[in-house]
């Protein structure tokens, strides 16, 4: 299985949003220099994140994108779905009966990483980052 790069760009430009100023709208200029990509091409990815209610666009001089939701409230996957969609990853195709045995094991196994990307928030990842930065200046 394979992750599409937007959902790629999504994470970093999530986690940068939440490492930077959850409250303070960043230009997507800004998110675009940060990952090295165009911002045309971001500007697409940071629309479905608006429409997954994740982050919010405010417009003129000081504008850019922020956090709708608090940090600790926004998990893994409810980004992968925002650019992916919910749609599961395996659909047995051959005519079964009602219980294919290969279905339900990759449906287990599909709910099985949903609930640890749903156990991830990017709020964790943060923690992670200043305690990095933090031995790094101690050391």
């Amino acid at each position: 299985m394979k992750y599409s790069k937007a959902t790629n760009y999504a994470l970093h430009t999530m986690l940068h949003l939440v490492a930077s100023s959850p409250d303070k709208p960043v230009g997507v200029q800004r998110l675009a220099e940060a990952q090295g990509v165009s911002p045309t091409y971001l500007s697409k990815i940071l629309t479905k994140l608006v429409k997954a209610g994740l982050i919010e666009s405010a417009s003129g001089a000081n504008g850019g994108y922020r956090l709708l939701r608090r940090s600790v409230d926004i998990n893994f996957l409810d980004i992968i779905h925002a650019i992916e969609g919910t749609a599961s990853l395996f659909d047995c195709s051959l005519d079964h009966p009602s219980t294919c045995l290969i279905q339900q094991v990759m449906v287990e196994a599909e709910e099985k990483m949903e609930q640890h990307l749903r156990d991830k928030k990017l709020s964790d990842l943060v923690e992670q980052m200043n305690r990095y930065k933090a031995s790094a200046t101690s050391s």
